[in-house]
């Protein structure tokens, strides 16, 4: 089955050996720090390339906040109807884009309505992503610097995978019950974003009615 193309793939090409090679260096050295710092990040490679080599290696998952002094992350409890999303526990990301879109918007001082996914399909290697915020906000182009912290990927849990017809489905999002203590992080900027300029907007209130009438019908586009 054909993905909509209202579903983004990951922006190429892949990173050569040499600067996968920098990659694996800069992430030894950072979290041998121990303190969980921020990471000097010096490589003339974008930074989204740097953190989806991260969680790719798999023993990363990634928090994105505008939060830059979190030494812990506690459980919480979402508001959600998904069984799953709607655990109390730390959520993370296992992809480096997708945690950089809560990084960068600014929901202190904005109320901004969400919706946003990263997947990958079962056979399919590629990532695909979809970004939305609320359209009144957007146009207010709601950004701050943000941060995105690396976690142990030990002791999350992976998302379940979801079953459309053929194909299996993974969210890229992972849980853990207890509390993370992260182990390095990075300061983000809108401009490091790589689907800044490609956020769509929604009306928020259209996007709550369609989500009670019919629950698995994402992304609930209004031109649908």
């Amino acid at each position: 089955m054909d993905l909509p193309d209202y579903w983004m793939p990951r922006p190429g090409p892949a990173p050569d050996v040499d600067t996968v090679a920098d990659f694996d260096r800069l992430l030894e050295d950072s979290v041998a720090a121990g303190s969980a710092e921020f990471i000097d990040y010096q490589l003339t490679a974008p930074k989204w390339q740097f953190l989806c080599h991260a969680a790719d290696t798999g023993r990363f998952v990634l928090h994105g906040t505008g939060d830059p002094a979190i030494t812990m992350f506690e459980p919480r409890q979402p508001d959600d109807p998904d069984e799953f999303s709607g655990r109390r526990a730390v959520f993370a990301a296992m992809d480096g884009i997708w945690p950089m879109y809560f990084a960068i918007l600014d929901r202190d001082r904005y109320q901004i309505g969400l919706l946003n996914a990263s997947i990958r399909r079962s056979g399919d290697p590629e990532s695909y992503y979809f970004f939305s915020i609320s359209r009144s906000v957007l146009e207010q182009r709601p950004y701050r610097e943000g941060v995105v912290y690396l976690l142990p990927a030990d002791g999350f849990e992976p998302q379940p995978p979801i079953h459309r017809g053929t194909d299996q489905i993974r969210i890229a999002q992972a849980i853990n019950h207890q509390p993370v203590a992260p182990v390095a992080k990075i300061t983000i900027r809108p401009e490091d974003f790589p689907f800044l300029d490609r956020l769509r907007g929604h009306d928020h209130e259209i996007l709550l009615a369609r989500i009670a009438a019919d629950p698995d019908g994402f992304p609930w586009l209004e031109e649908v």
